[in-house]
């Protein structure tokens, strides 16, 4: 096993391009994680992830694992890259946005969150330490520490004792963490998460104390919750400031196309979020001259190919007039094609920008780019 290790092979301004080196695989940054929650990418196959996408690393969730298919089967299948057939890296999340937001089934104290299951009612306690036994049996490269994600609209008070909690809770992670070994013959890495919701001071405290902890890579927790887009991009501006340059720095649940470029040229280098997939399965599909709601009339009788130049087999051989019959008859292949469509333009967009970080014209491209994303077509 080698330890999780970042290489920066470029910068152009504070945007940077570098490569995550994991015992599952090399990761070039900056790159977007498809979240497969519950072990699996909605309405995608893995060969469909490897060839047609092109991901390089996916999610899965602590919290939804936990409850099903359960630590006894996911241990017994050889952790979830055996189970789910994923042979490149993994990323798992601790659960605690997933806790957090179940707000009237949860109770937080110092030992942890006592939670009711969404499927059965069902009482269990997350601790940091059974979080960290959770996510070893889960077996991804990345583990989150067990963190609280306060509500965006938090007042000072409430984010500061949140913020201090999760540090202390993530002292105990550390701990349980450094007491234990992987199960499955591959290194794990513990990234800390910065929190402070949309205070400056709290996020200089957080970022310094996860910095201090000389972390493997560091996430960005908290943001993209109902906060204007400029408070985001000035938080996280303010915690790169201060995170380690040779670490790679993850920024949790972000977001859309537009945001995605804006934190990149801030420095950031990982992003995941359901946007893709959620919205393709509702016929929004992101391209690069902008959006398109499939289920409009205009697009009932456009024989055109969804996207002639993509990656994806079903972009260059379905029409838009078909995919607007299949959402408009709430056929599965559409959901399916829609959500391989908005993936593949996704990595398609982080490829775009790694290299034009590398050639130097990332602000220039960018700026080019943010005018066409935000088109209706």
């Amino acid at each position: 096993m080698s330890k999780l290790t970042f290489d920066l092979k470029a910068t152009d301004g504070d945007a940077r391009a570098g490569v995550i080196h994991t015992d599952h695989g090399d990761i070039e940054t900056p790159i977007f994680m498809p979240v497969g929650t519950a072990g699996t990418v909605k309405a995608v196959h893995q060969s469909e992830l490897r060839k047609d996408i092109g991901a390089q690393i996916i999610l899965g969730n602590t919290y939804h694992l936990y409850l099903r298919p359960g630590c006894d089967l996911l241990r017994q299948a050889g952790g979830l890259h055996k189970f789910n057939g994923w042979e490149r890296p993994l990323l798992t999340d601790s659960g605690g946005f997933q806790v957090f937001s179940l707000a009237d089934n949860r109770k937080i104290k110092e030992e942890g969150c006592t939670f009711r299951s969404h499927i059965d009612g069902s009482k269990h306690l997350f601790t940091p330490e059974n979080v960290m036994d959770i996510e070893r049996i889960i077996g991804a490269d990345i583990m989150m520490a067990f963190d609280e994600c306060a509500p965006g609209d938090s007042d000072h008070r409430y984010a500061q004792r949140s913020m201090e909690l999760t540090h202390r809770w993530l002292d105990r992670c550390i701990k349980r963490f450094n007491e234990t070994e992987p199960l499955y013959g591959h290194h794990q890495a513990l990234f800390p998460i910065v929190q402070g919701c949309q205070y400056e001071d709290l996020r200089k405290i957080s970022a310094e104390y996860i910095a201090s902890k000389d972390p493997e890579g560091c996430a960005i927790g908290g943001l993209a919750v109902g906060e204007p887009t400029e408070v985001m991009y000035k938080m996280i501006e303010v915690v790169n400031a201060i995170l380690p340059k040779d670490r790679p720095r993850y920024l949790m649940g972000v977001g859309t196309p537009q945001n995605i470029l804006e934190a990149i040229e801030r420095g950031v280098d990982m992003f995941d979020c359901v946007m893709p997939t959620r919205n393709g399965r509702n016929g929004l599909l992101f391209t690069a001259e902008g959006t398109i709601n499939i289920k409009n009339k205009k697009w009932e009788s456009c024989f055109e190919p969804i996207d002639p130049g993509s990656n994806a087999e079903a972009d260059r051989v379905y029409t838009l007039a078909y995919l607007h019959h299949l959402i408009r008859a709430e056929e599965i292949l559409g959901l399916q094609i829609c959500s391989i469509h908005n993936l593949t333009f996704y990595l398609w967009l982080v490829r775009e920008a790694r290299r034009h970080i590398l050639d130097g014209d990332y602000v220039c491209w960018k700026s080019a780019m943010l005018d066409k994303l935000g088109r209706r077509l």
